[in-house]
């Protein structure tokens, strides 16, 4: 599936925030795999797409998880968080993301 397939508006759209955590940083040393935070309504083929057009990197595979919101309690006003989806987006051998570089160009 190539990114032609896909509207670029909606592509811009699809990849909301890299997941920047202590499992992110250890998933990404260990399977070559990066952890965005996406819209819920993406796909997997828009994904690829999607990291692809914006980092012009090759992507092997990409798996998702839906993130179920946390319940919290402010006094006695209990409130849930939004529930989110994550994607594991998987690099080609020998292709990385370095972010610092990506947001200055």
């Amino acid at each position: 599936m190539s990114t032609q397939q896909f509207s670029q508006e909606r592509l811009m759209k699809v990849l909301l925030a890299p997941q920047i955590s202590e499992k992110a940083t250890f998933v990404a040393d260990k399977n070559e795999q990066v952890i965005f935070r996406v819209a819920p309504d993406a796909t997997k083929p828009e994904i690829k797409a999607a990291v692809e057009m914006m980092f012009k990197v090759s992507v092997d595979t990409v798996q998702v998880a839906n993130v179920k919101g946390k319940v919290k309690r402010m006094g006695r006003f209990v409130g849930r968080r939004n529930n989110w989806k994550k994607a594991y987006v998987c690099l080609a051998a020998g292709q990385e993301i370095n972010f610092a570089a990506s947001e200055q160009g």
